[in-house]
């Protein structure tokens, strides 16, 4: 905020004392609001009004009537970013192979290895921390594609560090591709619907996740018309990983005669796919995830992020942070690395020609982390815009800090200046979870324990 410690943590006293009150109101003055709004746009300065847990106008001079007042002047106000795939559960172990060589070291090493001993315990320290460090980074909304599901337990264990946290979290659940499980998935998703998601204005949401083939861990976790219509008869999504290269090009040719792919549907990576797949996807409404720097980084199939294919199709993607054991973990570095790498290559295919490069723009990349992620979730409606009606996940970016001053272009601080110390302040649903540049309600010592004491164990139990 633009306020000293002192006032800032007064304002967080008097937010949490009202914390009960579900009319409670807040309202942020003279920020910059950069609302991802089509018809909304950039407010030069403006004010910002929450009531309970929803955003109850955006726009000048807004009236203060019984709201707790926070100047916001000097600073940017946001859409929370939107993750639509990310494997929480490996958390602790994150960065253990940042040089990793193709997608099969990564299987191997950590699906047919690591997964294989975890405990539920181990479950829910990976996703905490991952859902904690989201929120740290300006993430609120997470997409947990949960494909370590061993027993009822371990499911339990990945919603409840979902809900222990305050992130807007999505649960995607799989059975592992490797070793003893009980194979309980996917006839247990009935029972964790009707436990954790039967309400549909909470703040997690249920999803079925499952593989493009069956490649890698045979077909039972490959999507098709079993899996569609155990999401179909559950009423919710799919989100569909390893969508890469000619054997998935087939697959999703097959699920358009099938009739199983349409907007509730998310296609992850979606590299090297053929222009009649591509085709497909586009017609039919499908949603894509893009991996900026896993399919770079990792090498997947082309190893260049799909977001060209996906605009000539039709598709506006969302961006999603992969796997934390050899990528980083936030999404300004997902932006900032598919808006270098398409403008690369736009150039570079013109280099030599009279003809124009057709680049991305930073308003296009921040529109993919944060509507378009929402959309790509099934939660258009609920986030991804700081929109009147929507629920009110947003950031507070400083912009007058040492490496963003001076404010010139708000979306291009956001996308190209700002990083995870910039966020002053983050509000998941109306309620602040971090402030003043802290994430709340963390005992960092007690996680840190917990964290080392999990990796320990499985990297001393796995073998082999």
């Amino acid at each position: 905020m633009n306020v000293d410690d002192t006032t800032s943590a007064a304002v967080l006293d008097q937010l949490q004392r009202q914390a009960a009150d579900p009319q409670r109101r807040i309202l942020f003055t003279g920020a910059t609001i950069v609302t991802m709004d089509p018809d909304l746009g950039v407010i030069g300065r403006g004010d910002l009004l929450v009531e309970g847990n929803t955003i109850a106008a955006v726009g000048p001079a807004l009236s203060a009537d019984g709201a707790v007042v926070v100047d916001a002047t000097g600073t940017i106000l946001a859409p929370g970013f939107v993750d639509t795939h990310r494997h929480a559960w490996e958390t602790q172990l994150r960065r253990i192979m940042p040089d990793v060589d193709d997608l099969g070291g990564y299987v191997m090493t950590t699906l047919a290895g690591y997964a294989t001993v975890y405990r539920p315990q181990d479950m829910y320290i990976g996703t905490k921390l991952a859902a904690l460090t989201a929120i740290d980074s300006g993430i609120t909304c997470m997409l947990d594609f949960s494909h370590n599901s061993r027993t009822p337990e371990h499911s339990d264990a990945a919603v409840q560090a979902l809900l222990d946290t305050g992130i807007r979290g999505v649960h995607a659940s799989m059975g592992p591709h490797f070793g003893d499980w009980d194979r309980q998935w996917p006839g247990d998703l009935t029972r964790l619907k009707n436990q954790y998601f039967s309400s549909n204005d909470q703040l997690l949401t249920l999803r079925v996740a499952t593989l493009a083939t069956d490649e890698i861990a045979g077909p039972a976790l490959a999507y098709g018309p079993d899996l569609a219509r155990v999401a179909k008869d559950l009423g919710v999504g799919v989100s569909v990983d390893a969508v890469f290269g000619t054997s998935s090009s087939e697959a999703v040719l097959r699920w358009a005669k099938d009739g199983i792919l349409g907007p509730d549907i998310t296609l992850i990576h979606s590299t090297g796919l053929t222009s009649e797949a591509w085709k497909a996807m586009g017609e039919s409404g499908t949603t894509v995830a893009l991996a900026p720097t896993s399919d770079a980084q990792i090498g997947l199939e082309t190893a260049i992020p799909a977001v060209d294919e996906a605009l000539a199709a039709g598709i506006r993607p969302g961006l999603s942070i992969d796997v934390e054991v050899a990528l980083a973990s936030d999404m300004f570095t997902q932006m900032r690395a598919l808006h270098a790498i398409q403008r690369m290559r736009a150039v570079n295919a013109a280099y030599g020609t009279d003809q124009q490069p057709s680049r991305i723009t930073t308003h296009d990349v921040l529109d993919f982390a944060t509507l378009q992620g929402a959309r790509t979730n099934g939660l258009a409606g609920v986030t991804g815009s700081l929109t009147p009606g929507k629920k009110a996940d947003l950031l507070v970016i400083q912009a007058e800090d040492l490496n963003n001053m001076p404010l010139n272009d708000p979306i291009g601080t956001v996308v190209l200046g700002s990083d995870a110390r910039n966020i002053s302040a983050v509000l998941i649903n109306g309620e602040p979870r971090k402030w003043n540049g802290q994430v709340l309600d963390v005992n960092l010592a007690a996680l840190r324990g917990e964290v080392h004491a999990s990796r320990e164990y499985v990297l001393n139990t796995t073998t082999g």
